[in-house]
C-alpha cells in the first residue's frame, strides 16, 4: 500500500508488524533499514517489536530484535527497570487497566472465560500481557493496537484479530486508521484469508468500538 492516513512513524511500525507475522523477511528487514535512517523512534520500534513475543512467540521476538540490533546498530540497556520481578503487582494494577480499555464492556466476560479455560492464563494475560508488555511505556495504546491489528492480519490470527479491531477503536484509532492497519496486514493473504478479514472488519465497524 502507498498513501494512507497513517503519519510516516505510525505506518513503518504497522508495516514491520505486519512483515514479521507474515514471515516477510525483505520488506521486514526494509523498514527496518528506514526506521534505523531516522523514520520511527527506535524506542517505538523495539516497543512494537517486543510486543510480538505475545502474538508470535519468542523465538520470532528475540530475531526480530537481534535484526534490529545488527541493522541500526543500536545497543541494548544493560538492565530494562520495567521488566524487574520486582514490578509484578505493578504490572496486575497496569494491566488489569489497560485490558479494561481494550475490551470495555466485555473485560468481565473476557476474564470469565478465559478463568475457565485455565486460571493461570488468566493471571498471565492481565499481568503478563497487558501489564508487563502493553501497558509499557514508550508507544501508547492507540498505536500498539494499531500494530497488533497488523500482526493479527498478516498471522491470520482471526479470533484475536476481532478483539484487538475494537480495542484499537476503544484506544483512540479512527477507523480510516483501523483500516489501514488492517490493510497492510492483509497483503500477500490469501484472497479468501482476506475477504474474511474485511468482512469481520465491517461487522466491528457498523457495531462501533462498544457493540
Amino acid at each position: 500500500m502507498t498513501g494512507g492516513t497513517l503519519a510516516p512513524p505510525l505506518r513503518l511500525l504497522v508495516r514491520a508488524s505486519a512483515a514479521l507475522a507474515a514471515g516477510n523477511e525483505a520488506a521486514f528487514e526494509a523498514e527496518l533499514r528506514r526506521a534505523a535512517d531516522g523514520v520511527a523512534d527506535p524506542v517505538a520500534v523495539e516497543e512494537a517489536l517486543l510486543q510480538s513475543y505475545l502474538f508470535l512467540g519468542f523465538p520470532a521476538a528475540i530475531a526480530a530484535l537481534a535484526r534490529w540490533r545488527a541493522i541500526s546498530g543500536r545497543p541494548a540497556a544493560d538492565v530494562d527497570a520495567l521488566a524487574t520481578p520486582d514490578a509484578v503487582e505493578a504490572w496486575a494494577l497496569r494491566g488489569a487497566e489497560v485490558c479494561g480499555r481494550v475490551y470495555g464492556r466485555a473485560y468481565e466476560q473476557l476474564r470469565r472465560n478465559v478463568r475457565r479455560i485455565h486460571p493461570a492464563l488468566d493471571r498471565w494475560m492481565v499481568t503478563e500481557g497487558y501489564g508487563k508488555v502493553l501497558g509499557r511505556p514508550g508507544l501508547g495504546l492507540r498505536e500498539r493496537e494499531l500494530c497488533i491489528v497488523a500482526l493479527l492480519a498478516g498471522a491470520g490470527r482471526a479470533p484475536q484479530l476481532h478483539s484487538h479491531l475494537r480495542g484499537a477503536l476503544r484506544a483512540g484509532a479512527r477507523p480510516d486508521e483501523v483500516t489501514e492497519a488492517l490493510e497492510e496486514g492483509l497483503a500477500g493473504r490469501p484472497a479468501e484469508t482476506a475477504r474474511s478479514a474485511r468482512a469481520l472488519w465491517k461487522r466491528v465497524r457498523d457495531a462501533g468500538k462498544d457493540g
